[in-house]
């Protein structure tokens, strides 16, 4: 029994060694790093952790003709990190090498079964297995597997007296040191996983620093605020030179080949040509993929990303390396981010240019009102969260996308009303996190409705109860947005606070429509009311707050 404990062990041993050396692998990182495995990951992880299995195999220990050996520790490890394909497919390998390692051997099935059916129990508690550790469900996994086995061998292997010795002999070494070295093995890759984690709010951090740099250069685009531009990304990535184009000419280079690389210069490059016609990022790993027109080019490696107005491709993103295959994963990533940023940055700059068409429609003076100051608490509240709680993070910042997409898109008059309130959620979300639980904004909200409403309605009144309401009084309080059908016909919203309550002298001035003109707001949704609906905004001032409603005309009905 001591010496079966012994040689397990060593199993063990090897198996954690084996893992750390594969965990390690830039290959193997390269896939775990990944937010979705294509088809070939799987195979890959499916095979890495098959061969798991195989190795532990011939590692075994023979008793009494039957091989006690650490080979579940691979299935079910890697069937719980990333999923059924990988836990069947690598148990179906490993089984069917098991049955073949030793056909006619006394637990030749029994053990290829339950290495299939370890695949299978992965895969169970991969969809299933939410409530504990991953670690803790590896570790009574391998006890269950292996009392499985120790069953199956019992009842399939003959004769009985000799399944019975065997089973006495090898089923408390194998269930402990097999299910010790799963939960190992999960930890271990787990602390990739944790790498990934911190790899991306470092991307994230980085992203958003350089946002704060280059926001005041995207105010006047032109030829010197590009290449401004580039050198920031180029200083802040560690790329060897960047690029900005249209979709047919260079618009700004800094760094390495800018004597040959010139702005103005037409694309020549195919695959810019056809991230500019796909919207697919591309990664050149060579001079010849990057197609320089100078032989002495120092440019060796390139990553070209699209830039979007809106869905539409406007240009493209480039990111040079002075090494060839030298796009990591990281660059990646990061390259992606920063690309996303640069569009809704360069949609943002066009707000100057909302403005002049606000004599066109009223809404255009609304949707030029963003808030300088309000994107700007909204970057370093973001920053902020990334030191403490990286995964809300990054959910703000798609909030905050969704906010300016919104807020700078040229929209039709009418909206559906819950993509009008997906916006405002936005808002309220970013304001969430600045002021956290002295803000509290719950919604009583008819989903079946849709109808439609006249874009950017329901957010100047949030925002208004938010800023004027809730914190220039006591600094917290409540705002209760409600969507409900008036009648058959109608649609009521209603949106009230616990603030400070709006003074008679305001309400009169927005009925009146003598407001200043950057504080437009309100005046302006009461005036677009009127004007469709031949009434608009109920203002009421109950005992405590403010409440304000308006009625739609619901045309679907």
């Amino acid at each position: 029994m001591i010496d079966i404990y012994r040689n397990l062990l060593n199993n063990l041993i090897y198996v954690i060694i084996l893992a750390f050396i594969i965990s390690n692998l830039s290959i193997f990182k390269k896939i775990i790093l990944k937010d979705e495995f294509k088809g070939s990951d799987l195979i890959v992880l499916s095979v890495i952790f098959a061969i798991f299995g195989i190795i532990s195999t011939y590692a075994g220990t023979d008793v009494y003709g039957a091989i006690a050996n650490t080979r579940i520790i691979g299935i079910l490890a890697g069937g719980i990190l990333f999923g059924p394909f990988v836990g069947i497919v690598s148990g179906m390998i490993a089984g069917l090498h098991r049955f073949l390692y030793d056909i006619g051997g006394i637990t030749s099935i029994p053990c290829a079964i339950s290495t299939v059916l370890a695949g299978c129990l992965s895969a169970f508690i991969y969809k299933k297995g939410i409530r504990f550790e991953k670690w803790l469900y590896g570790l009574i996994g391998g006890v269950f597997v292996e009392s499985l086995e120790m069953l199956l061998i019992l009842i399939i292997s003959k004769p009985y007296i000799s399944a019975l010795k065997i089973v006495k002999s090898i089923y408390f070494p194998m269930s402990l040191t097999n299910a010790l070295g799963i939960s190992i093995l999960i930890l271990l890759i787990q602390k990739s996983f944790s790498e990934k984690e911190q790899m991306a709010a470092k991307q994230a951090q980085l992203a958003l620093e350089i946002a704060n740099k280059t926001l005041p250069y995207f105010r006047e685009i032109n030829s010197d605020s590009l290449r401004k531009i580039c050198s920031i990304i180029k200083d802040s990535t560690g790329a060897a030179a960047v690029s900005i184009t249209d979709k047919t000419t260079i618009l700004a280079h800094e760094g390495l080949g800018s004597d040959h690389h010139v702005s103005g210069d037409p694309i020549r490059t195919s695959a810019t040509k056809q991230v500019i016609k796909d919207g697919q990022m591309r990664i050149l790993n060579s001079p010849e993929e990057i197609e320089c027109s100078s032989e002495d080019c120092q440019l060796k490696s390139a990553l070209v990303v699209p830039l979007k107005e809106r869905e539409e491709i406007t240009g493209t993103l480039k990111l040079y390396y002075a090494k060839g295959n030298g796009i990591s994963f990281t660059h990646e990533k990061l390259a992606i981010g920063l690309s996303q940023l640069i569009s809704t940055q360069l949609e943002i700059s066009k707000v100057g240019k909302l403005k002049e068409l606000a004599a066109k429609a009223e809404v255009k003076a609304l949707q030029a009102q963003i808030n300088p100051h309000f994107l700007f608490n909204a970057l370093n509240t973001i920053i902020a969260l990334l030191r403490i709680n990286p995964d809300n993070a990054r959910e703000l910042i798609v909030s905050l996308s969704s906010y300016l997409r919104y807020n700078i898109e040229e929209t039709s008059t009418f909206v559906d009303i819950s993509k009008e309130l997906q916006q405002v959620k936005s808002y309220v979300e970013i304001e969430k996190a600045r002021f956290g639980d002295k803000l509290n904004v719950t919604y009583d909200i008819d989903e079946s409705i849709h109808v439609k409403i006249p874009s950017l309605t329901i957010q100047p009144i949030v925002e208004n109860s938010i800023k004027h309401g809730i914190l220039k009084g006591s600094g917290s309080g409540n705002v209760r947005i409600c969507v409900r059908r008036h009648n058959s016909s109608e649609v009521k919203v209603v949106i009230e606070d616990d603030g400070t309550g709006i003074p008679q002298a305001i309400i009169d001035r927005i009925y009146s429509g003598a407001v200043c003109e950057n504080k437009i707001g309100m005046s302006n949704v009461d005036a677009r009311l009127r004007h469709i609906y031949n009434t608009g905004l109920t203002i009421e001032r109950p005992e405590v707050g403010t409440k304000i409603s308006f009625i739609l005309s619901d045309n679907s009905k």
